[in-house]
């Protein structure tokens, strides 16, 4: 929960498992490229979400009450509804490298929604591992030749912000009591998917026959970079706080540079092994505990966000995403 404490080997474990989200995310660009149809980002963000978050509805068996519906709400579109169509824009219009850089400011981000929503006052050493993270990443996948697009670049920006926000707002909410991170998974899925459904329909219309390659990626992405990395990814946040979770996306990039190596026979050069190291750097620093951890009780019996001091060295700063 929360605000319990865990001991450096708990904190690992927690660490490890919810890395494990963003490593499945890491491998989106490959698998959108190489197994999904073109051009088709919003039923390629339905397809992701919706049965992702039946499924995981029929394992719950739990619906929100209360002010958890608009909760719920909420946080699906900006997690879920808003962020899968924007990035996959994103996948279509930039390179790899040139996404995963964008993507690699979502630690800072989470560092400045903290301060403004949880009163988590940054500290330096945050920021700084955040600005190594981001110099990292750059040297790992971006190249000088990559090609920049307009709208390619808006709708990596957009998807980060709202990303970034949504995480912070996850750990300000935490969950209902009685509540598991499946089910708080499950609602924000399916609110996603069933806003974005019907939107797929209007502005593409109806579905392509599908391939076999198109399933098999439909289903890895649904089952493994979805279902399960979105409920370690939540519980991770609850867990260790934003910004220690935010931190842990830079693992992305990392395995997407890997994937490129093992499937399409990339090598890296000497610039690209120094900037896996500094984002490595980078995200290990992020994970380190807070000094105190003095959690609060939210509404619902469940810990919420710790105050400002303690938040602030989680959030950012040592810090402390996503």
């Amino acid at each position: 929960m929360g605000g319990m404490r865990m001991g450096s080997a708990g904190r690992i474990g927690v660490a490890a498992a919810t890395a494990l989200a963003p490593a499945a995310w890491g491998t989106t660009y490959l698998v959108t490229t190489e197994l999904l149809p073109d051009g088709r980002p919003m039923l390629l963000a339905a397809m992701r979400a919706l049965p992702a978050g039946l499924l995981l509805l029929l394992l719950g068996r739990k619906l929100p009450h209360g002010k958890w519906w608009g909760r719920a709400a909420i946080l699906g579109m900006l997690n879920i509804g808003f962020f899968f169509p924007l990035i996959f824009v994103g996948a279509y219009h930039l390179p790899g490298g040139v996404a995963a850089t964008i993507g690699a400011i979502q630690p800072l981000l989470v560092i400045g929604f903290s301060a403004m929503i949880l009163g988590a006052r940054p500290t330096r050493r945050a920021v700084i591992a955040g600005l190594v993270g981001v110099a990292g990443v750059a040297l790992l996948v971006l190249k000088g030749s990559a090609k920049l697009d307009g709208i390619g670049i808006a709708a990596m920006l957009t998807a980060i912000v709202i990303m970034a926000l949504g995480t912070v707002l996850t750990r300000k909410w935490g969950k209902p009591e009685g509540v598991t991170m499946l089910d708080l998974t499950a609602w924000q899925l399916a609110a996603g998917g069933l806003f974005l459904a019907p939107l797929a329909l209007v502005t593409e219309g109806a579905p392509p026959a599908f391939t076999a390659d198109n399933w098999i990626g439909f289903a890895y992405l649904g089952l493994f970079g979805t279902a399960v990395a979105y409920v370690l990814f939540f519980r991770g946040i609850d867990r260790l706080g934003a910004g220690p979770v935010s931190f842990l996306s830079l693992v992305n990039p990392a395995v997407a540079t890997i994937g490129g190596i093992v499937v399409l026979d990339q090598t890296l050069t000497v610039w690209q092994v120094l900037g896996l190291l500094l984002a490595l750097g980078a995200m290990l620093a992020g994970q380190a505990p807070a000094k105190s951890r003095t959690a609060v009780v939210a509404e619902g019996g469940q810990p919420a966000a710790e105050p400002a001091a303690a938040e602030s060295e989680r959030s950012g700063a040592v810090a402390a995403g996503r």
